[in-house]
């Protein structure tokens, strides 16, 4: 387009602003050439020469007309702007030097990059808000023309000074409405001194930049009149805008508390939320600190938060406190964080309130459900294999507290805790009662006299105690029921709970079966919260649980008690003190979990001063067990008094296997370790069917003869090696015996298995043990059997253990012994009446010479006539004279009826009549024929002669 002369339009094109009536930049409008260099260098020099250029109204720089001087006419600004500059001549223009062209290469160099604008969120190192949301300021004279063009303004739309000073702002706007308004805008601030309103400007790149104007008149000294253009970029202003009324209604709407506090951690500002969470206005609150607003108690914990986060810039996020008391019961949450401005100066911090009652409440309810349901399954996992009614009391007193409870008391029927039988009536105030079950979260006199573990519990029907029995329907006291009204008046443990601060309580019934059988009484005080309906649904929940669990005690204690008595019954009830032995036994029943075994003992006298020692295990637990085992011992001590060989002992008993069973459906199944003692000879004959074989302690080479009620003096112990032999009622393995000589004062160890066996180790181990403890001195048999009791391992099997000890030793040492060794001949038997006539002389005994003489006539005569080797006589004088006939004919003898008019045959019924006991027993390969005297000289009856 060709400029006309005087309209400005070549001097438009010259400086590269849009012509008028053009349209925008992208609507196919042409790009703004940039200006020359000699416009630029001759708009510096009117700069620097402090004389105003076209439209400019400066006052003289220093070293013109000083103040008050009368202004040259040169100097005088015109108020007449002056003519535009006639537009050089048209030609390529160099490049001005230091301002890159719009258009790139066509312009004669790149672009020149305007900077972005600022958001709110955009920091600078060192800026504020300013750098957020700029503000050019531009000078124009009254018609419109650029007198001052601010940095601001160059770095808002790109233009520099230079190129505008001079010029009319609207050549800026393409747009020839918008150029209009602006005219018009102009023209309204000269008249009303004030003009607001947007438009678009266009920066040095041709794009509309749409800006917020705030037009001013300005008088300079000389009255001449100018325009201050306060130009703000729309889009910063207008998100500046949005976040200040997000900001208000965030902080004035919100239903959180808000809060902002300076560095000295005073409120600078608080929305009405927080003021009414607080219970005071909001006004009050600035200036404050949080100390100043709140209770001292709430104050401490949030300031120590706030403390926090101001020093470290941590930020504190849902910290759940008590909320103060001047806002009534209930919790909030509150949160935190440091405030810093643009800079990094710590401006304070900012705060959130939130009322978190019933999300607290509810997850406070959540997790007291699932506390109570692992406290369920724990007090179930605990009692569970208990078989103690005192146990389980204790265990259920000490679950509930603390996690439920402050005390707690477990009060039961002393049935229960006896296991006796429940009572079929009602109960009263008769009813037997005691306190087994105890629990407290602190220990003192009070606590004392209020929880007495053993203590017997008296009520009134009318009182809490007597209700709950009767009616089986718990109750829960708190506020105005008294803890007078649980028992009776005058309780001393009314006083305590007084003492103690008690203010809830809870008394539920135990009952199983449908019958109470005791009450769980717990109890809150001081601060704690009372007791509330769901507490009360898990501790009827927990007493039923527990209810049960002491019913089978109960059940279980009274069964056990009757097996105990029936085995304690089928056990010797003396235990004689055979010549040559010393005896000492234990029996110690199987622990609460475990029903009494079959465990047994007995220690049986046999004919010559010899000795039985037994000791047996049945398999199996409970009443049928122990019947099993009285009838077992019954038959091992018969088949003893016929002074059978152990073997054959126990092959006999073997035999018997299906007699002596449990039921028809269940095989013997038994144990036993059978050993027989003769001082005389000093020999052992020890035979096992299964069991676990005998300890022997063999006394040192320096050790004191052993004596009855002495001490043990040790010695080195050992295991018999012994034929192992098939358990009672297996069969298929025969029964041996091992006959050994030990030395006078040995010590003989038989036991069950329950003494040396444990889960984790061998049998080895436990039987190690034994021989080393009963290989030390001790003072007396008693306590050697005390010191091997001691040494049971606490993992052992809880069986029963039956242990017996036995010093064997040489019997008598006063009672007198003869024996001879006669030929199997006819002359034997005079020979044998005149040794037994001349022993029995020299020992002051003739009044048993005629009976004794008499006797060992006609079993020698046997002997004589049935066995073909030497015959052997022994005789022994103690309380009784025993006379012993020996020979080598393995065959007992057999007793006859003989008829009036036979010659024989009369042999053995003389002794059986003559004699106190008389009998036959195996010894090696041959027998024994015995019998005794009384010392008081029994007379044979006439008949007899």
């Amino acid at each position: 387009m060709v400029a006309k002369p005087g309209d400005g339009e070549g001097e438009r094109e010259a400086s590269g602003l849009p012509a008028r009536g053009s349209r925008r930049p992208g609507s196919g409008g042409a790009a703004l050439p940039a200006r020359t260099a000699t416009g630029r260098a001759a708009a510096r020099a009117r700069l620097r020469r402090g004389r105003p250029g076209p439209g400019e109204r400066f006052r003289s720089r220093p070293g013109g007309p000083r103040p008050g001087s009368a202004p040259t006419a040169g100097a005088a600004p015109s108020r007449r702007p002056p003519p535009p500059q006639t537009p050089p001549a048209p030609g390529p223009r160099p490049p001005r030097p230091g301002l890159p062209r719009r258009g790139g290469a066509a312009a004669g160099g790149p672009l020149r990059q305007r900077p972005d604008p600022l958001h709110p969120s955009r920091r600078t190192e060192g800026g504020s808000l300013l750098d957020v949301v700029r503000v050019a300021i531009v000078i124009l004279d009254t018609s419109g023309r650029v007198v001052l063009w601010s940095p601001a303004a160059e770095e808002m739309l790109g233009w520099p000074s230079e190129v505008l000073v001079g010029r009319a702002v609207d050549e800026l706007i393409p747009d020839p409405d918008q150029a209009q308004r602006t005219r018009s805008a102009l023209q309204e601030t000269l008249r009303r001194g004030s003009w607001h309103g947007f438009t678009e400007i266009a920066d040095r790149d041709g794009l509309p930049v749409e800006v917020e104007a705030r037009l001013s008149l300005l008088v300079d000294g000389d009255g001449a009149p100018y325009v201050q253009a306060a130009l703000t970029e729309a889009a910063a202003l207008r998100a500046v805008e949005r976040d200040l009324a997000v900001r208000d209604a965030l902080f004035e709407q919100s239903p959180l508390g808000i809060a902002v506090l300076d560095t000295d951690l005073r409120y600078t500002a608080v929305n009405r939320t927080l003021a009414d969470m607080n219970g005071l206005p909001a006004e009050e609150h600035i200036g404050r600190t949080t100390g100043e607003t709140l209770p001292e108690r709430s104050a401490d914990e949030i300031t120590a938060v706030q403390r926090q986060v101001l020093a470290t810039g941590e930020p504190v996020i849902d910290v759940t406190l008590a909320s103060p008391a001047t806002a009534g019961s209930g919790y909030r949450s509150i949160s935190y964080s440091r405030m810093t401005d643009r800079s990094g100066r710590v401006l304070g911090i900012s705060g959130t309130v939130m009322d978190v009652t019933e999300r607290y409440r509810a997850v406070a309810k959540v997790e007291g459900a699932r506390r109570r349901l692992s406290l369920l399954n724990e007090f179930g996992s605990r009692v569970g294999d208990l078989l103690d009614a005192s146990m389980i009391a204790q265990e259920l007193a000490g679950a509930v507290v603390p996690r439920l409870a402050d005390y707690a008391g477990v009060i039961l029927l002393q049935a229960v805790a006896h296991g006796d039988d429940l009572p079929r009536h009602g109960h009263d105030r008769h009813t037997s009662l005691l306190q087994l079950g105890v629990a407290a979260i602190q220990h003192s006199p009070a606590v004392e006299t209020m929880l007495r573990h053993g203590a017997r519990i008296t009520f009134e029907e009318d009182s809490v105690f007597g209700r709950v029995l009767r009616s089986g329907v718990p109750e829960m006291l708190s506020g105005g029921n008294g803890p007078e009204e649980l028992s009776f008046p005058g309780d001393p443990k009314v006083e305590a709970a007084r003492e103690l601060g008690v203010h809830s309580r809870l008394v539920v019934p135990l009952r199983a079966r449908g019958i109470v059988i005791g009450l769980l009484v717990v109890s809150r005080a001081g601060y704690r919260e009372g007791f509330d309906r769901d507490d009360l649904a898990f501790t009827v929940e927990l007493a039923d649980r527990a209810g049960s669990s002491l019913d089978n005690a109960r059940l279980y204690a009274r069964e056990r008690t009757a097996a105990l008595t029936l085995q304690r019954t089928l056990l010797p009830q003396q235990v004689p003190q055979p010549p040559g032995v010393e005896v000492a036994y234990r029996y110690v029943p199987g622990s609460s979990g475990t029903e009494v075994g079959g465990d047994w003992f007995d220690v049986i006298p046999l004919p010559g001063e010899r000795t039985a020692l037994v000791v047996g295990d049945v398999m199996g637990h409970g009443l049928r067990a122990a019947a099993t085992m009285g009838r077992l011992r019954t038959a091992v001590r018969v088949l003893a008094a016929l002074d059978l060989p152990p073997e054959v002992v126990l092959r006999h008993v073997h035999e018997l296997a299906d007699d002596l069973a449990q039921g028809p459906d269940e095989a013997l199944l038994a144990t036993c370790v059978y050993a027989v003692f003769d001082p005389a000879r000093r020999s052992l004959t020890v035979t096992k069917a299964g069991h676990i074989p005998p300890v022997l302690v063999v006394p040192g080479a320096g050790a004191e003869p052993a004596r009855s009620g002495g001490p043990l003096p040790g010695g080195a112990g050992r295991v018999l090696d012994l034929p192992s032999g098939a358990p009672l009622g297996v069969g298929g393995v025969p029964f041996e015996s091992v006959e050994m000589r030990i030395p006078d004062g040995s010590l003989l160890a038989l036991c069950t298995d329950g003494l040396v066996e444990s889960r984790d180790k061998d049998l080895d181990v436990g039987l190690g043990r034994l021989i080393s403890v009963l290989e030390q001195p001790y003072a007396s048999i008693q306590q050697a059997c005390e010191a091997v009791l001691g040494t049971m391992e606490q993992g052992r099997e809880p069986d029963d253990v039956a242990l017996l000890l036995a010093r064997l030793g040489e019997g008598r040492a006063e009672e007198p012994t003869a024996g001879w060794t006669l030929p199997a001949e006819p002359t034997a038997v005079s020979r044998a009446r005149r040794l037994v006539r001349g022993t029995l002389a020299d020992w002051g005994a003739e009044e048993l010479t005629d009976t004794a003489e008499l006797l060992v006539s006609e079993l020698v005569t046997n002997a004589v006539r049935y066995a073909s080797a030497p015959i052997g006589v022994r005789l022994t004088l103690g309380d009784l004279l025993l006379v012993e006939i020996s020979d080598p004919l393995p065959d007992p003898p057999r007793e006859r009826h003989a008829g009036a008019g036979d010659e024989g045959g009369r042999g053995l019924e003389l002794v059986r009549r003559l004699a106190l006991r008389w009998g036959t027993r195996a010894e090696g390969l041959g027998k024994v024929v015995w019998f005794e005297l009384s010392n008081t000289g029994v007379q044979p009856p006439d008949s007899m002669l």
